[in-house]
């Protein structure tokens, strides 16, 4: 019986994600409303909440399972060798982590950085992300003075830099990939010599 009841609540938990999914498919994410879930699903809203915390946690693994298909992408790529050929291998999903400012509100949020208890789905890929990144340091020209591990942090708040300030009345007079660009070279190559850094 006990078994049966598991079952049940993996396949409760599947079809609410699913139709997350769906609605998301048709409208968005920002246009997700708990109550539509429910509905399509055919369940009691208190389902909904035994399974997910808040529609945050909802979104949570949505938008975590679409960023980890990107990083899926990425870590088939081979490593990059140059800061245009990381901006143009992160592009992909840099445009996803913007297409809506739900989106990034979201992930920021869950990414780790809001001090939440348990480390959830976004908060997990930013993590495989910034292994990854770690991985392509050594195959670029990339600067040596500073510990990877540096880099790599410095790596991460950067890119989420340039997508809060796409979302800038003020930031948006360079297009995404050029400001990346911008950012990657000011972060990633080495000083010139002479240069103050």
């Amino acid at each position: 019986m006990k078994k049966a009841l598991q079952q049940r609540s993996v396949a409760t938990r599947a079809r609410l994600l699913a139709v997350g999914d769906e609605i998301v498919g048709e409208a968005g994410y920002g246009a997700l409303r708990v109550e539509e879930v429910v509905a399509r699903a055919g369940v009691a809203k208190g389902t909904f909440f035994a399974h997910f915390q808040d529609k945050d946690t909802l979104m949570d693994h949505l938008i975590g399972a679409r960023i980890d298909a990107h990083l899926d992408r990425l870590a088939a790529l081979p490593a990059p060798g140059d800061v245009e050929a990381l901006a143009d291998a992160m592009l992909p999903l840099l445009l996803f982590l913007s297409s809506e400012r739900f989106v990034f509100d979201v992930v920021l949020r869950r990414s780790g950085a809001a001090a939440y208890e348990e480390i959830g789905p976004i908060a997990a890929t930013l993590g495989r992300l910034a292994e990854l990144f770690a991985g392509w340091l050594p195959a670029a020209p990339f600067r040596l003075d500073v510990a990877p591990q540096i880099l790599t942090e410095g790596f991460e708040a950067l890119s989420m830099q340039v997508l809060a300030l796409n979302f800038c009345a003020l930031g948006k007079t360079l297009p995404l990939r050029e400001r990346y660009v911008a950012y990657l070279r000011a972060w990633l190559m080495p000083p010139l010599a002479g240069s103050k850094g």
